[in-house]
């Protein structure tokens, strides 16, 4: 199951879990507020997952990419896979990892990424 290209720029490489090598799909929207979303890769992911990664994917974007970690709207994405299962549908989830020990996600709508409006009817959740 390919991820289809039109939901990243590039492939990042990043140290996971026990300094796994890892690699993800990752997308940088430069606006008012720098939208950086990592992409879920599934079969061309050799490591850990971007929801597992979490907090130490972003700083390892940041570095690598010149970004403040306090300045960036983090998004992660599992792309649509063209599955019949409905864990493979498209998800947008965004991720604060600034208020306390756990991120917390919500879900948010292609549409609201790019306009970087509330979107009424998200929700706030965690994820494992």
């Amino acid at each position: 199951m390919r991820v289809p290209e039109k939901y990243y720029d590039e492939v990042f490489d990043f140290k996971g879990q026990w300094d796994m090598p890892s690699r993800c799909g990752l997308k940088i929207i430069r606006r008012e507020k720098t939208v950086v979303i990592v992409t879920e890769l599934y079969q061309d992911n050799p490591g850990t997952s971007v929801t597992a990664a979490g907090k130490n994917l972003a700083e390892q974007i940041c570095q690598s990419k010149g970004l403040n970690l306090n300045e960036i709207m983090y998004l992660e994405c599992n792309p649509n896979t063209g599955s019949k299962l409905s864990f493979y549908d498209e998800e947008f989830f965004e991720v604060d990892f600034l208020g306390g020990q756990e991120p917390v996600y919500r879900q948010v709508s292609a549409g609201e990424i790019l306009s970087h409006k509330e979107h009424e009817g998200t929700k706030n959740t965690k994820r494992d």
